[in-house]
This record gives structure tokens, C-alpha cells and sequence, in this order.
């Protein structure tokens, strides 16, 4: 063959002996299938890919990333708080588009709160605090740090999965349900709550009572959530704040008209 033609390349090729570019994972003794599955799945991931080259923590930047670039929630100057922070990949990026590093001259300057059952590694910009969100006055403990509400509330938390589809998709609602009502008594009026839901069924509860506390509640999939995952993501946004009951205008967004334009 001559120097500089590759196999495969001629005419009428079958495309026999051309590379395969997947990377394939072979079992390991004590290895599961499931293991070996996600680990294929994960070094032939694009995203995770991304993430590395960009320094983020892990894929689900560019979930938050995407989901912020359609609904601009986070803005030079907002407060906002990551419930289930770890491993910091919103963290990340709620620090560079709320300028709380103070690195877009002539911006507003943000401030960016994790909070987490685990300890999290430092990031710059962010202030991040061990605590049970769940716990007696962890709002109040939020808004001292704060020093006054927030603009944002938003939470990438999934309940320990327990192998059965049914039960893990009520406890992720369930998970999503106090980390609203988290938001409720920590968000300024006109604020935002984005949360992780699984597609079931069981939500209908839950998106009603958003839809009684924020002017638009929308319900989305960004083109990073991947295409076979049941998850969703819930931005509602222009929250009314207490005593404001009139719901009767609220705007939502139906899950199959997303705007991102096809699968993740």
C-alpha cells in the first residue's frame, strides 16, 4: 500500500479494518456487568470528556449550564444556593455567571452557598458548609450565611437508588418536595427553584404546588441529561413569595416541548 492511504479508503470500501474509535471495556474477575456497563459508557461519553478538558467536576455542569443559557436564572449578582452540592460541578458553575469571584468588572458581584451531607472539596468563589438541609432551622442557618434570602435555590440530589423503579421514583418526588419547600422559606420573591425529578407519574402533586408558588414552572431535559435516562429537570421561576396564593396565572411548560432542540 502505498505511504499515506489509509485502509479502508478506497474506493468502493466496505469500511472493513477502519478503527473502531469506542473505547470497550473488558469484564474484570469480581467486576459486575452493570460496573463494566457504566464504566464503557463513561469513558466513551462526550461530556465527560468536556469536563475534564474544562475542569469541571463532572458532566453535570453542563446540565445547569444548558438549563441557565435558556432561562438566564443565574445573573451577575445573584445569591444562590446548591442543596447536595457534591461533588461541586454546579457550584463551578453558578461561581463564573454569578461573578462571585468579582471577575467581570463593571458586574454586580454574586455569592454561591453549597451545602451537603458529605464533605465537599473547596471551590473557589463558593462557600461550602456541611448540613442536613432537612434538619431544624438549616433554612434559618442558610440565610445567616447568606445574610438575607436567596435568588436561586437549586438541587441536583437523587435518593439512594434501591434497585426498584417504582420506589426510587417516589423517593426522588419526595426529595424534590422538601427541597421546594426548602426554597419557599429561603428565596426572595421573583426567585428560582431548579431541581432533578425522574419522568413517572407521581409528580402531579408536586408540580401543582409549584405552580401555586412560582409564575412559571417549566419542565425540562437539556441535551446533557442522557437520552436514556428517565431523569428531568424542573426550573420554576418568579416565585411569589408568602401570602400570595393567586395561581390562577401561572404559565408551565409541558416536558416534550423543552426548546433544546432533540436528545441528550
Amino acid at each position: 500500500m502505498s505511504e499515506g492511504k489509509k485502509p479502508g479508503a478506497g474506493r468502493g470500501s466496505s469500511g472493513r479494518g477502519q478503527r473502531d474509535l469506542r473505547v470497550r471495556v473488558k469484564s474484570a474477575k469480581g467486576r459486575k456487568l452493570s460496573s463494566t456497563l457504566w464504566l464503557e459508557r463513561q469513558l466513551n461519553d462526550p461530556y465527560v470528556a468536556r469536563a475534564r478538558r474544562e475542569g469541571y467536576r463532572g458532566r453535570a455542569a453542563f446540565k445547569i449550564l444548558e438549563l441557565d443559557d435558556k432561562y438566564r436564572f443565574l445573573v451577575p449578582g445573584a445569591r444562590v444556593v446548591d442543596l447536595g452540592c457534591a461533588p461541586g460541578g454546579w457550584c463551578q458553575v453558578a461561581v463564573a455567571r454569578v461573578n462571585a469571584l468579582g471577575e467581570k468588572s463593571g458586574k454586580k458581584v454574586g455569592r454561591v452557598l453549597g451545602v451537603d451531607l458529605q464533605e465537599v472539596d473547596p471551590i473557589a468563589g463558593a462557600e461550602i458548609h456541611r448540613l442536613d438541609f432537612l434538619a431544624d432551622g438549616a433554612d434559618d442557618q442558610v440565610k445567616a450565611w447568606l445574610g438575607g434570602r436567596a435568588d436561586v435555590v437549586m438541587s441536583d440530589m437523587a435518593a439512594a437508588s434501591s434497585g426498584h423503579k417504582g420506589t426510587d421514583h417516589l423517593r426522588i418526588v419526595a426529595l424534590v418536595e422538601a427541597a421546594a419547600q426548602f426554597a419557599f422559606d429561603v428565596l426572595e420573591p421573583g426567585g428560582t427553584f431548579v431541581a432533578k425529578v425522574l419522568a413517572g407519574g407521581a409528580e402531579t402533586e408536586m408540580q401543582a404546588m409549584l405552580k401555586r408558588n412560582f409564575r412559571k414552572v417549566a419542565n425540562v431535559k437539556p441535551p446533557a441529561s442522557r437520552s436514556d435516562s428517565s431523569e428531568k429537570f424542573v426550573v420554576a421561576q418568579g416565585f411569589r413569595g408568602a401570602g400570595d396564593d393567586a395561581a390562577d396565572d401561572a404559565d408551565s411548560d409541558d416536558a416534550g416541548d423543552d426548546g433544546f432542540g432533540g436528545e441528550g
